[in-house]
C-alpha cells in the first residue's frame, strides 16, 4: 500500500507562500487578510476554522472568523466585507444554518474575493479542487491514459471543479446513488460524496488510486467515503484516514487569497 500524504506536500507549499506573502507586505505594502463567515454554531466546523487561522498565521496572514446569523445579517456582513478595501478574501463556512441558500449568499461576494471560488463569476479555482490536483501532481500519478472516476460528480466544492479541472482527461462522473461496482474498471478514483464508508473494498479494481476527498461529522467525528477495511488491500495506492487532502486543501484556499491580494496590487 502506498499513501498519497498531503502532510508530506504541504510544508514546501507553506514555504514558497510565505514568502509570497513578506513579498507583498514588504514591497506592495499590501496584507492579505481572510475573512471567514460562519452562520452554523459547530464543533466541526469550529474545528475547520481554527485550522485555517492556524495556517494564516504561519504565513503572516490574518484570518478572521465573523458569527452571524443566516438572513439580513448575513448579507450585510458580506456588504461590508466586499467594501472593506483591507480584506483581500472571503469565504463562508460550508454548511450554512439553512444550505438550500447557500447559492444565494455566494454569489453575493466581490467575485474578486471569493477565495472558495463557489460565486457564479469564477477568478479562482476551488480549494479542494485545486487539492487533489497538487496531490496527484506531487506524487508523480499519470492522469493521461488513464480511466478516472470522480463520484460526487455534482458537488459545488470538489465534483464540479475537479471535473472542469481535469476535463482534457475525459473524467467519469458517478453520483452517489450510481452503481459504484463499476468502479472496478477504473485506475483512478476520487471520491468526494459526504457519505461515510460508502467505497468498499470490492469496489476498487487491482492497483486502483482512491483519492479520498469527502469529509462527514459522524459522532463528532470527521471521517471519509473511505470504508476503513481499505486499508487492509495491500495493493492500493491511497490517501490515508487523515492528513491526506485536507492539508492541501488549506493550502490551496491560502494560494487564492494570495492570488487576490495580488489582483489588488495589480488594480
Amino acid at each position: 500500500m502506498k499513501f498519497l500524504n498531503g502532510n508530506e506536500l504541504v510544508g514546501f507549499i507553506k514555504q514558497r507562500q510565505a514568502h509570497q506573502v513578506r513579498g507583498l507586505i514588504q514591497h506592495d505594502k499590501i496584507q492579505p487578510k481572510l475573512a471567514i463567515i460562519t452562520t452554523k454554531d459547530d464543533p466541526v466546523i469550529n474545528i475547520y476554522m481554527d485550522l485555517k487561522k492556524a495556517y494564516g498565521a504561519d504565513i503572516l496572514i490574518d484570518a478572521e472568523i465573523f458569527r452571524v446569523g443566516q438572513g439580513a445579517e448575513l448579507e450585510q456582513k458580506i456588504a461590508q466585507l466586499n467594501a472593506d478595501q483591507f480584506v483581500t478574501g472571503i469565504i463562508l463556512q460550508l454548511p450554512l444554518e439553512n444550505p438550500a441558500e447557500t447559492d444565494q449568499y455566494v454569489t453575493k461576494i466581490d467575485p474578486r474575493k471569493d477565495v472558495d471560488g463557489l460565486g457564479s463569476d469564477q477568478f479562482f479555482v476551488p480549494a479542494t479542487a485545486m487539492a487533489v490536483d497538487w496531490l496527484v501532481n506531487g506524487y508523480n500519478i499519470e492522469l493521461l491514459g488513464k480511466k478516472i472516476a470522480i463520484v460526487g460528480q455534482n458537488g459545488r466544492l470538489v465534483g464540479r471543479p475537479l471535473m472542469k479541472l481535469w476535463e482534457k482527461y475525459q473524467p467519469t462522473g458517478f453520483g452517489r446513488d450510481d452503481d459504484l461496482r463499476r468502479l472496478r474498471t477504473f485506475d483512478i478514483v476520487v471520491s468526494a460524496t459526504g457519505s461515510a464508508a460508502v467505497i468498499k473494498p470490492e469496489m476498487l479494481g487491482l492497483d486502483a488510486v482512491l483519492i479520498d476527498a469527502g469529509t462527514v461529522s459522524e459522532n463528532g467525528k470527521i471521517v471519509g467515503d473511505a470504508d476503513p477495511s481499505l486499508y487492509n488491500r495491500q495493493d492500493l495506492t491511497i490517501t490515508p484516514p487523515t492528513g491526506g487532502v485536507g492539508p492541501l486543501t488549506v493550502a490551496a484556499l491560502f494560494d487564492n487569497v494570495i492570488k487576490a491580494a495580488r489582483l489588488n496590487v495589480d488594480k
